[in-house]
């Protein structure tokens, strides 16, 4: 594997958009970094992806790495061996997510939907920016959903103890990762790093059954993958940030997703949940 060979994290790539957006960067000669909560999913995902593409098998372009993304605990136990593995990394894309109809929280107390699908990537991102950074420009991507649309946030309840619902936790947690990617973007340089977020389509996967109750969308797995991959690998937007895309190109987000305010209260609502303030390098603006 050559030194130049770029390397990409992709969380939720143990199955469904995440595991073909790990593929179709494989195709294009990444180093994949595949993540699963568990070492069991993470060996069976890449038994499968290197069957599906031998020539990223015999070249070691396929690694894994297991962490319960709930649990904030597990991912600073588990971020130094991402950082001694991968010292450069190139594209953090931040793919996981659940949905849950009941309120659950986690074993640190927070709600499940809100810490797995954007405060794991908030603690994450900063644990891993010192190999972003010696990739600059490196690229985060975030997976949101159109479905932000209907997010709504109040940071006296963002826990959701009062007035939980399966799709209004979901929609919150959406918003927030296209906020947390505009708020990378009015914090890093393009010769740094750049932010973006997308929808990635609807595509039927185990997330769709479970919170929509479709057993299919119109959108094949490649095609939930398309945009994901364009954002990690595409140069037409290696200076684009800060923006949202749908099937690959730019769209307008949701009038809080361009909220200013919207942003800095959540980036400092996210600091105190999470206890991990960024204090950002000489690179950073």
């Amino acid at each position: 594997m050559s030194k130049t060979t770029r390397v990409a994290l992709v969380t939720g790539s143990t199955d469904g958009i995440g595991k073909q957006t790990a593929l179709e960067l494989l195709a294009r000669g990444f180093r994949v970094i595949v993540h699963g909560r568990s070492d069991a999913r993470v060996a069976s995902a890449i038994a499968e992806l290197s069957k599906r593409d031998e020539r990223a098998a015999q070249e070691t372009r396929i690694d894994g790495w297991s962490c319960d993304l709930s649990s904030l605990a597990a991912i600073r136990a588990a971020a130094p061996s991402l950082l001694t593995r991968a010292p450069r990394l190139d594209v953090f894309l931040h793919n996981a997510g659940v949905y849950a109809q009941e309120r659950a929280v986690t074993s640190e107390g927070f709600e499940l939907t809100l810490a797995v699908s954007h405060l794991a990537p908030f603690l994450l991102a900063h644990l891993l920016l010192p190999s972003l950074e010696a990739a600059a420009p490196a690229r985060i991507v975030m997976v949101s959903s159109q479905v932000h649309l209907r997010g709504k946030l109040d940071f006296n309840n963002l826990q959701l103890e009062r007035g939980y619902s399966g799709i209004g936790s979901y929609a919150q947690a959406k918003l927030c990762n296209v906020l947390f990617a505009n708020g990378l973007a009015a914090r890093f340089p393009t010769s740094v790093l750049t932010a973006n977020s997308l929808h990635p389509g609807v595509v039927g996967t185990k997330l769709l059954k479970q919170g929509f109750g479709m057993s299919d969308g119109p959108d094949s797995l490649s095609q939930g993958a398309q945009t994901s991959v364009f954002l990690a690998s595409a140069p037409e937007v290696a200076n684009i940030s800060g923006r949202y895309f749908d099937r690959s190109r730019e769209a307008t987000p949701a009038a809080a997703a361009r909220s200013v305010e919207l942003r800095e209260q959540l980036w400092s609502a996210s600091e105190a949940l999470t206890g991990e303030r960024w204090n950002l390098s000489p690179l950073a603006k």
